[in-house]
């Protein structure tokens, strides 16, 4: 398995993220931003759509 070289990800801020009824991390559309590419996972605020 070839692993590729990992990228340096944005420090995360209080605006990044929100916790939903679960309990689970929800990444803005201005943390996506931030990040700078779309990871393909489908994320919610993703404003690159899945590539």
């Amino acid at each position: 398995m070839k692993q590729g070289k990992k990228r340096q990800l944005p420090t995360l801020e209080a605006e990044d993220y929100y916790m939903n009824e679960q309990g689970l991390m929800v990444f803005t559309a201005k943390y996506h931003l931030k990040r700078g590419y779309c990871c393909g996972n489908g994320c919610k605020h993703c404003p690159y759509g899945k590539e």
